[in-house]
């Protein structure tokens, strides 16, 4: 479970080959005890939860990566490890 990047606490990963759980396009966000999957297409919590407040600056930070999120779950999904992607 690769870490993409990490910004005001949270913890951004990408799992290799994790298109079983979701079938969507997704990232995993860690946040003190909070753990979520997030959406690439729309930033929606898939499932877990997050606080607000870091859901509010994930969803941020998608709306100025998205492209490069799509990229890594390409790569991710075939297997491989996932570029890192700055930080917001």
């Amino acid at each position: 479970m690769p870490i993409i990047s990490m910004f005001y606490g949270i913890i951004i990963r990408m799992y290799l080959i994790d298109n079983k759980h979701h079938n969507l396009p997704h990232f995993h966000a860690k946040y003190a005890e909070f753990e979520a999957s997030i959406s690439i297409e729309d930033g929606e919590i898939l499932a877990g939860e997050l606080p607000r407040k870091q859901l509010r600056l994930v969803q941020a930070w998608i709306e100025l990566h998205r492209d490069e999120l799509q990229a890594d779950w390409d790569i991710a999904v075939a297997g491989e490890n996932p570029y890192k992607i700055t930080p917001l």
